[in-house]
């Protein structure tokens, strides 16, 4: 009998406060449970933001005020989910760990805020967020079941390139798969934010977990990416969902612009009246100065003394999307979609197909001669969870 569960990706991208983004993980979660989805997945960095395009004033020996200033709006959108620097585990899932008084929780509330999402449209959701801990940052997926909660987070374990500036480095224990029953379905299910996907001995921890749902939140844009999906799915016999911000430069937040919607519309309209001028006369010889529109050569002029970006760049795309759903023998059930931030990617599939694709291939079993190799990962059980 088919085991069928609909899975869907959303490409939304961070919008400028904590609060509106976590009403739009509110309104998708609600219009997805309309439609008849079972697991949701949202993208790296979805909660807190990707630091895209920034900098952060940091050049190898120096650091700018400029750049600090932007770290501290950064910091100040990250998530507080009431955990520890080294990270408390279990303590810190099952809400063992000493609460506020003031507040009667940890955290800043976000939680408990996508526990209700979760409970209130009956999604199982997974969403990439930017973590605080301490004074540190780390680029974190948190699992919430619509029952139990919040059933498992894990960290990043190596912030790709300049990343690495801002978010902190996870650890191997957090790899741990995470369990669930959905419509009688029994869903094993392991994350790889964006290039830990192509670290192989990562990927190896979760193919011996025995995973029959992979989820890769990414921030990578390229066409490659889908490549690398498939052969994941074609690897570990499962299903993989990728999810992957789609925003343009205008959509970019405010911490990282570093200024307003309003504002920028002002900078437009002003920019739309800069940029050489030339005059004509008049027959009582007085000049009239005419306007030029900036060139469409997408360079960069001075609106009152802040760098501003053409109107064509700011229409540009810093992310073009390219969420997928891939099956069993690497085929995609959804191609990747670009340039569109509002459709839901959706499929509807059967999870014995995971099973018949172990008849010629599994990679932490019959096929992987364990016999000749072993391998093991620091603080986890590699064994498939009971």
């Amino acid at each position: 009998m088919p085991q069928l569960l609909k899975l869907a990706v959303s490409q939304s991208y961070t919008l400028d406060s904590q609060q509106a983004t976590l009403q739009a993980v509110k309104q998708t979660a609600q219009s997805a449970a309309q439609r008849g989805v079972d697991i949701l997945l949202f993208p790296e960095a979805y909660l807190g933001g990707y630091p895209r395009t920034c900098s952060f004033g940091a050049a190898i020996g120096s650091r700018t005020t400029e750049g600090r200033e932007q770290f501290l709006q950064y910091f100040k959108n990250s998530i507080d989910l009431g955990d520890t620097y080294i990270g408390a585990g279990d303590a810190w899932l099952k809400k063992e760990l000493p609460v506020n008084e003031e507040t009667g929780r940890r955290g800043d509330g976000t939680r408990e805020t996508l526990e209700d999402v979760a409970r209130s449209t009956g999604l199982f959701i997974v969403t990439g967020v930017v973590e605080r801990a301490g004074g540190s940052l780390f680029c974190a997926a948190l699992y919430v079941d619509p029952k139990k909660g919040v059933v498992g987070k894990r960290r990043k374990l190596m912030p790709t390139g300049s990343e690495r500036l801002v978010w902190s480095q996870g650890t191997a224990a957090s790899l741990k798969a995470v369990t669930a029953t959905i419509k009688g379905v029994r869903v094993v299910m392991g994350c790889a934010i964006c290039w830990e996907n192509l670290m192989p001995l990562l990927r190896y921890s979760l193919y011996s977990q025995g995973v029959n749902l992979w989820l890769a939140p990414t921030a990578d844009p390229r066409p490659t990416w889908g490549a690398l999906c498939q052969t994941i799915a074609m690897e570990s016999r499962c299903f993989v969902m990728s999810a992957n911000q789609c925003q343009k430069r205008s959509q970019l937040p405010d911490w990282i612009t570093g200024k307003s919607k309003t504002q920028e519309a002002l900078v437009s309209g002003e920019r739309k009246l800069s940029g050489r001028r030339k005059s004509v006369a008049t027959k009582e010889n007085n000049e009239i100065a005419l306007p030029v529109s900036l060139s469409k050569d997408k360079s960069q002029s001075q609106v009152n003394g802040e760098s501003a970006v053409s109107e064509e760049e700011s229409d540009d795309y810093v992310s073009r999307g390219g969420s997928c759903i891939v099956g069993p023998l690497g085929e995609f059930v959804r191609e990747p979609i670009w340039e569109n931030s509002d459709e839901l990617i959706i499929a509807e599939v059967d999870f014995e197909d995971c099973a018949r694709g172990k008849l010629d291939f599994d990679a932490a079993g019959h096929y992987s001669r364990s016999d000749q190799f072993h391998f093991s990962a620091v603080g986890l059980d590699l064994a498939p969870p009971p």
